[in-house]
C-alpha cells in the first residue's frame, strides 16, 4: 500500500469527521453552553438585584424602627404625662377631701361647744335659783323655776 493514499483517505475521514462535528455536533454544544451563560449571566444580575433589594429592605428597616422607637417614646411621654396628672387630681381631690372633713369637724366642735355652753347656762341658772332659794328660804314652784332658769339662760 502506498502511504501517500492511506495519509490522504486519512485527512478525508478526518476531513468529513469535522464537517460531520460542525454541522451537527458543535450547533447543539454552542447553543447549551450560550444557554448556560445566559442562565449565569442572570443569577449573577438577580444576585445583584437581591442584594440592591436587601440595602433597601434594611434602610427601610431601620426608618421603620426609628420611628417606631419615636413612637413607644412619644407613648411612654404620653403616658408620664397622664399619671402626673392623675397624681395631681388626686391630690387636689385629697386636699377638697381634708378642707371638707375639717369643715365637718369645726361644725362639729361648735356644734357641741354650743351644747355644752347651753348646758352650762341652765347648769349656772339652777345654781343661781338654788341660791336664790336658800336665801329667800322658801321654795319656788316649778313653773315660776322654769321661768327664772329661762330668763336667766337668755341674759347669760
Amino acid at each position: 500500500m502506498n502511504p501517500n493514499i492511506t495519509l490522504l483517505g486519512q485527512m478525508i475521514s478526518f476531513a468529513i469527521l469535522i464537517w460531520f462535528s460542525v454541522k451537527f455536533i458543535w450547533p447543539p454544544l454552542i447553543k447549551a453552553i450560550e444557554e448556560r451563560q445566559q442562565k449565569i449571566a442572570e443569577g449573577l444580575a438577580a444576585a445583584d438585584n437581591a442584594q440592591k433589594n436587601l440595602a433597601q429592605a434594611d434602610a427601610k428597616v431601620a426608618d421603620e424602627l426609628k420611628t417606631a422607637r419615636a413612637k413607644a417614646n412619644e407613648i411612654i411621654e404620653q403616658a408620664h404625662q397622664r399619671a402626673n396628672a392623675l397624681i395631681d387630681a388626686a391630690k387636689a381631690d385629697a386636699i377638697a377631701e381634708g378642707a371638707r372633713q375639717k369643715a365637718l369637724a369645726e361644725a362639729e366642735i361648735e356644734a357641741a361647744a354650743n351644747r355644752a355652753k347651753e348646758e352650762l347656762r341652765k347648769q349656772v341658772s339652777l345654781l343661781a335659783v338654788s341660791g336664790a332659794e336658800k336665801l329667800l328660804k322658801r321654795e319656788i314652784n316649778a313653773n315660776d323655776q322654769k321661768a327664772l332658769i329661762d330668763e336667766l339662760a337668755a341674759q347669760l
